[in-house]
Order: C-alpha cells, then sequence, then structure tokens
C-alpha cells in the first residue's frame, strides 16, 4: 500500500511539472471488481499539453520509483492518454473528452480527491 500511495504522488508531480490541470485522484480500494487502486485524472489545455505531460509522469515515475508503465495508450491523437502502473491508472484528457467520459462519477461510491491547480 506505501508503494501505491509513493507512486500515485510521484505522478501527481509529474503531471504538475508540466502544470495538468483539476488533478483529482479516485480511489477505488473499496470497490469490489475495480480495475485498479486509483485512478489519477487530469487534463491538458491542448493535445501537445497532454502529450508533454504524460511523458513527464513517465519520466517522473521511472526517475523516482524506478518503475515503467504496463501499457500506454492514447499517444498520437491525445485526446485522453491512458498509463497503466497496474495498481494505478493514469488518465489525462483534453477538457472536452474529459466532460465526455467524466470518469469521476462512474463509480458514486468512490473517494475523490481533488488538488488545486498551480498557478
Amino acid at each position: 500500500m506505501e508503494h501505491t500511495n509513493r507512486l500515485v504522488d510521484t505522478i501527481t508531480k509529474g503531471i504538475k511539472e508540466k502544470k495538468g490541470q483539476r488533478i483529482t485522484i479516485v480511489d477505488l480500494g473499496g470497490i469490489e471488481g475495480a480495475i485498479a487502486r486509483y485512478f489519477v485524472i487530469c487534463q491538458g489545455n491542448s493535445p501537445s499539453q497532454v502529450e508533454a505531460i504524460a511523458e513527464s509522469v513517465g519520466d517522473t515515475v521511472r526517475t523516482v520509483i524506478g518503475e515503467k508503465p504496463i501499457n500506454i495508450v492514447g499517444l498520437g491523437l491525445s485526446q485522453w492518454v491512458a498509463i497503466d502502473y497496474a495498481d494505478v491508472l493514469v488518465h489525462i484528457f483534453v477538457p472536452e473528452t474529459r466532460s465526455y467520459y467524466d470518469l469521476e462519477n462512474l463509480w458514486d461510491d468512490a473517494k475523490l480527491t481533488r488538488l488545486p491547480d498551480i498557478g
């Protein structure tokens, strides 16, 4: 569990380095059948910022924890990039795509932690 919490903290650090916005940590731990322990959801203002955030997350996690993702999907179009770290799934959206899929509200009983945006 300590490793997972450190992973979430490191992921959010990578997001903040590229000024990702509206960071939300979704705790799925108490939900039976959930595909991960946590979702970390954020957005960038453009496809290029989404890609930069994804690269920053990968680099930060690799440098700090020495871990590589299991899979990354969505690079190229960069409307929604998902990075799979097994216990933690990172979702990086452009605003319109994030609103459309509304992942935060798929699990009503999940605990949500919203981090403040950096100026």
